[in-house]
C-alpha cells in the first residue's frame, strides 16, 4: 500500500502544529524517569503522592501529548476533515496541557490546593478546546473504522476529563462527590482503556497495514472491536455503581477484546510482505506482548484472589500497560510519524526537487532507534523488577531517563534533516 494512498497534502496542517506536541512528549517521559530515580517508592503503591504524580506525567505528559499531536495530523490528512482554527487550537491546548500537567504534578507532590486549582483550570480548558475542535472535525468526517474508533476515543477522553476534574476538586477540598471510589475506577478505565487503547486500536487499523506492510485487519474485527470495547467500558462503570458482581463478567469481555487485538496484530505482523528489519515493529511487538501479559496477570488474579488483594497487583498492571504497552507503541508510532511528516511536508513544499528528498528511513539513523529499543526493553524489565526490589526501581528510573533522552534526540535528528533540506515549519 502506498503511503500516499488516501492522503491529502492540501489539508495537512503546518508541520509545526503537531510537532510541538510530539517533541514535548519525551520531555515528560524524562520527568517521569527523574521522579522514579528520585523517589523509587513511587512504584510501591498507587496511592502515594509520588505515584500519582508519576501516573499523570506518563498519561497526560507523554501519552496524551503524543496522541493529541498524532490526532492533529491524522484528522485532516487521513480522515479528510481539518481541525477548525488549527493554529489557536494547537497553541491553546499545548500550552494548557504543559502547564496544567506540571501544576497537577506539583499539587500531588506538595499537597498544595492552589496547584490543583490551577491544574484543573488549565487542563480543563486545554482539553475542552481540543475536544471541541476534534469533535467538530470528526462530526463532518466520512465514517470509516479509523474515524469511528477516533470518535469513541475522543468521547472517552471527554469522560476521563470530567471524572478527573471531579476527582481533582475532591483532592483540592472543594467538594466530596458521591461514589468517589467508583468515579476513580471509571476515570482510570476510560483514560487508559477508552482514550489510550481505543485510539491506538483505531490508528493501528490505518498505520499497521500502511507502515508495516501487513495484510489489513479482518473486516469484522475492525468494524466492531472499538464499539464493543467502548460499550463494555460504559457497562463496567455502571456495574460498579449498581451491581458490582456484574463487573467481573464485563471485565472478562474487556480482557477477551484486548487479547484478540494483540494476538491479531502480532499475527498480521508475522505475515508482513517486507521482511527487512524494522525497529518500530519491535516496539509494537513489545507493546502487544505487554497487553497479553496484562490479560495474563488479570486472569491470575481472578484464579488467586489473594494476589488481587496485594498492592503489587495494580502496580504490575500499570507498569505493563503504561510502560510496556503505552510507551512502547507510542515510541514506535513517533518513529514513524515524525519521519513521515518530515518527508510528507518536503514532498509538498519541494515537489520540483523531489529526487533530492531523503526517504522516511533516512530521516533517523537506525542505530539510534535500535539503541533506544534495547534501553527501553531493559527499562521495562527493571520496572517490573523494581516492584519487588526498590534498588531496581532506581535503576529503572535512570535507564528510563536515558531512553527518553535518546527518543528526543532521535526525533530531533529528523527535524534537523527536514530543516537542512529546506523544509518550512509554518
Amino acid at each position: 500500500m502506498s503511503v500516499q494512498a488516501g492522503l491529502s497534502f492540501e489539508q495537512a496542517p503546518p508541520f509545526s502544529l503537531p510537532l510541538r506536541f510530539l517533541l514535548t512528549a519525551p520531555l515528560f517521559l524524562l520527568a517521569a524517569a527523574v521522579l522514579i530515580a528520585w523517589a523509587p517508592e513511587s512504584l510501591a503503591t498507587r496511592w502515594t503522592p509520588q505515584a500519582l504524580a508519576l501516573t499523570h506525567a506518563l498519561t497526560l505528559g507523554f501519552l496524551a501529548m503524543a496522541m493529541l499531536g498524532a490526532l492533529m495530523q491524522m484528522l485532516p490528512v487521513v480522515a479528510g476533515s481539518p481541525l477548525p482554527a488549527p493554529r489557536p487550537v494547537a497553541w491553546l491546548s499545548h500550552v494548557s496541557l504543559v502547564l496544567g500537567t506540571l501544576s497537577l504534578m506539583t499539587g500531588f507532590l506538595s499537597a498544595n490546593p492552589a496547584a490543583f486549582g490551577i491544574g484543573i483550570v488549565l487542563l480543563g480548558g486545554g482539553f475542552a478546546v481540543f475536544i471541541a475542535a476534534a469533535a467538530t472535525s470528526l462530526g463532518r468526517a466520512a465514517g470509516n473504522v479509523t474515524v469511528w474508533g477516533m470518535r469513541l476515543a475522543v468521547l472517552s477522553l471527554g469522560l476521563t476529563l470530567l471524572l478527573g476534574l471531579a476527582l481533582a476538586l475532591l483532592r483540592a477540598g472543594a467538594w466530596t462527590p458521591p461514589a468517589a471510589e467508583a468515579a476513580l475506577a471509571a476515570h482510570a478505565a476510560f483514560g487508559l482503556l477508552g482514550w489510550v487503547l481505543l485510539l491506538v486500536i483505531a490508528v493501528a487499523f490505518q498505520v499497521v497495514p500502511m507502515f508495516q506492510i501487513t495484510p489489513p485487519y479482518p473486516p469484522q474485527l475492525s468494524r466492531w472491536l472499538t464499539a464493543v470495547l467502548f460499550v463494555l467500558l460504559v457497562l463496567r462503570a455502571a456495574s460498579a455503581l449498581v451491581r458490582p458482581a456484574a463487573a467481573h463478567l464485563v471485565d472478562s469481555g474487556l480482557a477477551a477484546g484486548i487479547l484478540l487485538f494483540a494476538v491479531v496484530t502480532l499475527r498480521l505482523q508475522s505475515r508482513r510482505r517486507r521482511k527487512l528489519p524494522d525497529v518500530t515493529l519491535d516496539f509494537w511487538r513489545l507493546g502487544m506482548a505487554s497487553l497479553i501479559a496484562c490479560v495474563g496477570v488479570w486472569l491470575a488474579a481472578r484464579l488467586w484472589p489473594a494476589a488481587a488483594a496485594s498492592p503489587l497487583y495494580p502496580m504490575l498492571l500499570a507498569v505493563l500497560f503504561m510502560g510496556g504497552f503505552g510507551v512502547s507503541v507510542v515510541s514506535g508510532m513517533l518513529y514513524k510519524i515524525i519521519p513521515f511528516l518530515a518527508w510528507f511536508h518536503l514532498q509538498a513544499q519541494l515537489q520540483a526537487r523531489a529526487g533530492s528528498i531523503p526517504t522516511m528511513k533516512e530521516m533517523i539513523a537506525e542505530r539510534g532507534t535500535r539503541l533506544h529499543f534495547r534501553i527501553h526493553l531493559a527499562t521495562c524489565a527493571l520496572l517490573v523488577g523494581g516492584l519487588l526490589w526498590t534498588p531496581l526501581a532506581r535503576a529503572a528510573g535512570i535507564t528510563l531517563a536515558l531512553s527518553a533522552l535518546l527518543l528526543w534526540i532521535n526525533l530531533l535528528s529528523a527535524v534537523r534533516r527536514f530543516s537542512r533540506h529546506g523544509g518550512r515549519f509554518v
